[in-house]
């Protein structure tokens, strides 16, 4: 029984490219820019049940203001009906709302908060 070893194909022939036959490919680098991620701003909202000082104290923890600062965003949801409380990344905002709301209801407050989008 005789068997053929296995051949390999034969090269495609190589032509020399010259500048003027218009067969080769210039691929242009682009640099693309990205845009920064959408931020969201953390709202809390007034409801006529929560202690202030516990809104104060929830500013102060979660959204790292000092007891002055907390104290006048505090004033501004109860004079407004709500207040930013700070600007962060769509995941961060949503991160300090869940905070909030899981600190409120441990503490059986009906405090509401909420993240939007800016623009």
């Amino acid at each position: 029984m005789a068997t053929k070893s296995p051949t390999k194909p034969p090269k495609p022939p190589v032509q020399p490219s010259t500048p003027d036959d218009g067969g080769s490919v210039v691929l242009e680098r682009r640099t693309e820019k990205t845009k920064p991620p959408q931020m969201h701003q953390v709202l809390m909202l007034n409801d006529d049940y929560t202690p202030m000082e516990f809104v104060v104290v929830v500013i102060q923890e979660f959204f790292s203001k000092d007891r002055e600062t907390a104290t006048q965003i505090m004033l501004k949801i109860h004079l407004d009906g709500k207040a930013v409380c700070g600007v962060y990344s769509k995941d961060v905002a949503a991160t300090k709302v869940d905070q909030v709301l899981e600190a409120a209801k441990q503490s059986g407050h009906p405090l509401q908060c909420v993240s939007e989008p800016i623009g």
